[in-house]
């Protein structure tokens, strides 16, 4: 790794943390910490109402489309995944930026009040056109309000925790995903198939709320952040912008972490498109509960892997870990484009979770700790931009193969691609021969 430079201000850590995080004992358990507490309950109350959203947008869709089966609800899914990537693209590259001359706190409180706001006009945007364009544009508006809010909760979170708990607060604050995506996917599918998608998004702008009077208990001191050289225009946005690039391309351990990132989001994609249209077709009985069931079964096993991150896995290398996560993606992206009994892609979605928080927590933690304080947004950011460009082509591809050959054969294109880069990392791995080492917080 190169040394600190004022443009790319990559931390470079003591030999021992290269690949570990320290095993000194926490000073304070995480939940008698009142900023992680804080920090926590909000996003576990506000990711609960997103899993119910998500199932409620694709509600809408597919009374839009006869249930899913008109010919052009590949593209319409395709759509609402463009929607809400858009935003990323056009400002994840500038928000970095912008939110790194900012009091994070102030930002996700900010973010959590207009979402809130917006999430609740989408019904009523609907019942007033009775179109789905105007939905869309709140869409836009409401995913805009996420390109700041994810970074900059991002880069808040080492900022409010100690180091040497770093990894577990990582941990805790996946678990939180994981305990939304078993409740709130199975009580949405419920929620939306007998009261309607409409209750689901006021829900979830409900839950919004909550989490900002959570985020409001953060007792945060912002860290000083080095004043700027010029006047804030996008020239000096252009300028820090390629400054977060170069801290990404500086840290050689975050090219791994962003290979396993991409192929996690290439996925999703597929999912999104290929998976919702396989699942309802080969459904007995169309809706969302049985698509909410799965989501329960993808955060059980996401809760087996995070577990398993912070006890045997902790024996192994980081990088190791992420060539393997990704494999095992590849083998229930498989196993999900062969199945036809609801067991067995329950089985494939269990594999899927088993993979994806191996793959999130060590990489999280390998970003954080790779970045100093007023270079995190950017990097953060930087992250998002790429992983959401990911998934905009992943979508489209799934759309186009999903009309030409059918859902189950874009979803076995999805684990074709998903193993190449397993190996990838698995080769490069082998090749690099990194020192082994603890994942211990």
């Amino acid at each position: 790794m190169p040394a600190v430079t004022e443009s790319a201000a990559v931390v470079v850590p003591a030999p021992a943390e290269a690949g570990t995080i320290s095993d000194t004992a926490p000073p304070v358990p995480l939940f008698r910490q009142r900023n992680f507490s804080a920090l926590w309950w909000g996003q576990l109350v506000s990711l609960l109402g997103e899993r119910c959203a998500y199932l409620a947008l694709v509600a809408l869709v597919a009374r839009h489309t006869d249930g899913l089966r008109d010919a052009h609800a590949a593209w319409l899914l395709s759509l609402l995944a463009n929607v809400m990537l858009a935003p990323v693209l056009a400002f994840a590259p500038f928000a970095g930026a912008w939110i790194d001359r900012r009091n994070l706190r102030h930002v996700v409180v900010t973010c959590d009040l207009l979402r809130a706001a917006l999430v609740m006009l989408v019904p009523v945007a609907y019942r007033l056109t009775g179109e789905i364009g105007p939905v869309f544009t709140l869409l836009f508006l409401l995913f805009t309000c996420g390109v700041f809010f994810l970074p900059a909760k991002s880069a808040l979170t080492p900022e409010i925790v100690p180091a040497t708990q770093l990894l577990a607060a990582n941990t805790w604050l996946t678990v939180a995903g994981i305990i939304a995506a078993v409740l709130g996917t199975l009580g949405g599918g419920w929620l939306v198939d007998h009261h309607g998608w409409a209750l689901a998004l006021e829900l979830n702008g409900a839950t919004y709320m909550a989490s900002v009077v959570a985020l409001l208990l953060i007792r945060h001191a912002p860290r000083a952040r080095a004043p700027s050289r010029e006047a804030a225009g996008l020239r000096d946005y252009a300028r820090q912008l390629g400054e977060g690039w170069r801290a990404i391309r500086g840290t050689g351990s975050v090219g791994s972490a962003l290979i396993a990132l991409t192929a996690l989001w290439w996925c999703g994609g597929f999912l999104h498109v290929a998976g919702n249209l396989h699942v309802q077709h080969a459904a007995s009985r169309p809706g969302m509960e049985r698509l909410a069931v799965l989501f329960a079964v993808l955060g059980v096993g996401a809760s087996l892997g995070a577990w398993w991150i912070n006890t045997a896995g902790r024996r192994h290398s980081r990088a190791r870990l992420l060539a393997g996560a990704v494999l095992v993606a590849g083998a229930g992206m498989l196993l999900f484009s062969v199945s036809t009994w609801f067991v067995a892609m329950a089985a494939a979605a269990l594999l899927m979770g088993l993979a994806a928080a191996p793959i999130l927590l060590v990489a999280e933690t390998m970003l954080q700790e790779s970045t100093e304080p007023g270079m995190r947004g950017r990097v953060f950011a930087t992250r998002d931009f790429v992983v959401r460009l990911v998934l905009l082509v992943s979508v489209g591809v799934a759309a186009w193969w999903t009309r030409a050959w059918g859902a189950r054969e874009a979803i076995l294109l999805c684990a074709v691609v998903l193993t190449g880069a397993g190996l990838h990392l698995l080769a490069a791995t082998r090749r690099a021969r990194p020192p082994k080492g603890s994942l211990r917080a």
